[in-house]
């Protein structure tokens, strides 16, 4: 323990003996989430919210209950890749997601807003005290792997969802450029710090797959994920390509209908987390 501490550990980043004394936030009576996957990345930008969407719509589409909280609260994007525009209810049990056309339930900032467009203007300490109540108030009923979808970076609110949640792994995003993979570093190492395992790395943006001679172009620089997996130890790995039609997917809000067979060797990495009964 730093000869300094405060015993606020919602503040702080050392791995210490009082960190074992944190409670972790209990859900809704009556509900059950399996397993936690925060989705991570050390810059905006590089496609964390698509990675989000296409993990928890793949594990759907195998059948399990599979559920996204956004804790991206300034920048939420889940509720429009899903085609989700309604506001979010609430009774005496607790608030409801909403649930996407695919049957994947969604709690957002973007739901509770009088419109869609409206800025989330708040300091650090309120935005990850609505992260909490994403977990503890919200009535998610029974699912099987829940996604977190998180702001880029270190900041208060992953050090929240690290700390409160029971999180059994991450998924870190990247891009190609070398920049990208030193700023990985630094997510790798707090999840290390807080003992989270990274269950695996993904690089959005990898190359570009000409459609006429099916040759693969590296726009942004030659592909570093496995370097970087082999440097932190990670076992798993997928590479998503430029593709406009994904983009077109996520603006129309049909992200369910892209089919990404780059991530299927992580989503079976992600099922052999068998999530609890």
């Amino acid at each position: 323990m730093s000869e300094n501490c405060n015993h606020d550990c919602s503040s702080c980043g050392e791995n210490c003996e009082s960190r074992s004394a944190i409670q972790k936030e209990k859900l809704v009576d009556g509900c059950r989430v399996g397993k936690v996957f925060g989705i991570v990345s050390g810059k905006g930008g590089v496609g964390k919210s698509l990675v989000t969407a296409l993990l928890a719509s793949a594990m759907q589409k195998k059948g399990l209950k599979t559920a996204i909280l956004d804790a991206d609260i300034t920048g939420p994007s889940i509720p429009k890749m899903f085609g989700v525009h309604t506001r979010a209810m609430a009774d005496g049990r607790g608030l409801y997601p909403e649930e996407t056309a695919g049957g994947t339930k969604i709690m957002s900032a973007n739901l509770l807003l009088e419109n869609e467009s409206d800025p989330v203007i708040w300091r650090g300490p309120v935005i990850a005290g609505l992260v909490k109540q994403f977990w503890n108030e919200v009535v998610w009923d029974d699912v099987d792997y829940m996604f977190v979808d998180m702001p880029p970076g270190t900041g208060d609110v992953p050090l929240t969802v690290f700390q409160s949640l029971p999180v059994d792994g991450i998924i870190i995003v990247t891009s190609p450029q070398d920049l990208v993979g030193m700023i990985v570093g630094k997510a790798v190492r707090m999840a290390y710090q807080l003992n989270i395992p990274v269950v695996g790395i993904v690089e959005n943006m990898a190359y570009f797959q000409c459609p006429n001679c099916g040759e693969k172009h590296y726009i942004y620089g030659e592909s570093h994920v496995e370097d970087l997996a082999a440097q932190y130890v990670i076992d798993n790995t997928a590479q998503i390509p430029i593709d406009p039609s994904y983009a077109a997917l996520c603006d129309k809000g049909e992200v369910e209908k892209i089919e990404a067979p780059s991530l299927a060797e992580l989503v079976d990495a992600l099922a052999a987390f068998r999530p609890e009964e």
